[in-house]
């Protein structure tokens, strides 16, 4: 499989990465069959694996995950999140030294590892200044426990900021960047990708696949449904008529060039210069065998003009029911004046 630098880390990753979210009680919760998911993947190429503290469940996720990666640590490059709930208090989630200084422990524990090779704030924390995050993650690149930091779902100007407040205070930069980006969600192509790019950001998509809508699977009058799971976290995306529209007009596209709809989508989104990974999220072991048989397929400009027909550079088709939302936008008072 192909690798490519992860912005100016040095590091190299392969062109797809591995997602573990379906590891565990929410998706795969047999662990030894999670555990052949990432031998099968690192035997087949893949070189770099993703997972999150809260994925699973307080962690379930990571344990499964470090069990299985016993032996072969140092075959990956091994990346994970923090801010998101690990328990009922206030201060057990966030962006605060507070907090990001117990997460990372709980994390190496759970993974069984001494350092993580990235370490990303999964969710913009608008009430905390972004000098705080960048210094508690600072001291945890110069005491060695990560090597690169990153972050997840960052609108643009949030993006600039950080990097801007790096260099005025001295501290480390962000490297990276984990936003949604699929066939279906292309708004990233605005503002996010190109600010990547000029800041030098190895940028991860998650989601490529749509959650499931470019599997190849989920068709218009199929018998195929989704998931209760996935129907509880992300109904309005796996409902929308748009959504189910542009699959429709893609499948065609991807039959007369000879592909799997799933190849064509991942090709699409690695096809992208600012894209540096797609995080393939499977659930089995001939799920994992279905993408990685696409890892070589690339689109010709010719068969990427007739996707931009379908879903124009730039736009999404529809909202993403687990993206992230400024508060700006999810909170009505902040729009509106008082009296």
């Amino acid at each position: 499989m192909q690798t490519r630098p992860l912005g100016r880390t040095g590091i190299q990753v392969s062109a797809y990465a591995l997602g573990t979210m379906m590891f565990g009680p929410h998706g795969n919760p047999d662990p030894g069959d999670c555990a052949r998911i990432v031998h099968r993947a690192l035997d087949g190429g893949i070189t770099a694996i993703d997972t999150a503290d809260v994925y699973g469940g307080h962690g379930h996720t990571e344990e499964i995950l470090g069990k299985a990666l016993r032996g072969r640590r140092d075959d990956v490059v091994l990346a994970t999140k923090f801010s998101g709930p690990m328990g009922p208090g206030p201060n057990q989630r966030g962006g605060s030294r507070r907090w990001i200084v117990t997460a990372v422990e709980g994390s190496l524990r759970r993974l069984g590892v001494d350092h993580l090779d990235l370490y990303q704030v999964h969710h913009p924390e608008p009430g905390t200044d972004v000098e705080e995050t960048l210094g508690a993650l600072t001291d945890l690149l110069r005491a060695g426990k990560v090597r690169a930091i990153g972050h997840s779902n960052l609108p643009a100007s949030e993006i600039v900021e950080a990097q801007w407040v790096a260099e005025r205070r001295g501290l480390a930069r962000f490297r990276t960047e984990q936003p949604h980006y699929s066939i279906l969600n292309r708004g990233i192509e605005r503002e996010i990708l190109p600010v990547c790019r000029r800041y030098g950001l190895g940028v991860l998509v998650w989601s490529p696949l749509a959650m499931g809508l470019l599997a190849g699977r989920l068709r218009r009058g199929g018998t195929e449904t989704p998931s209760a799971g996935r129907l509880h976290w992300a109904r309005r995306h796996m409902t929308d008529e748009r959504k189910l529209d542009a699959v429709e007009a893609l499948v065609p596209i991807a039959e007369q060039a000879g592909l799997p709809l799933p190849h064509l989508a991942l090709a699409f989104a690695t096809a992208h210069p600012a894209v540096t990974s797609a995080i393939i999220g499977p659930r089995t072991l001939d799920q994992l065998d279905d993408l990685l048989a696409g890892a070589e397929t690339v689109l010709d400009d010719d068969l990427l003009d007739r996707i931009d027909e379908i879903v124009p550079p730039g736009t999404d088709v529809g909202p993403v029911d687990v993206a992230y939302v400024p508060p700006a936008l999810a909170q009505p008072a902040l729009r509106r004046r008082s009296a």
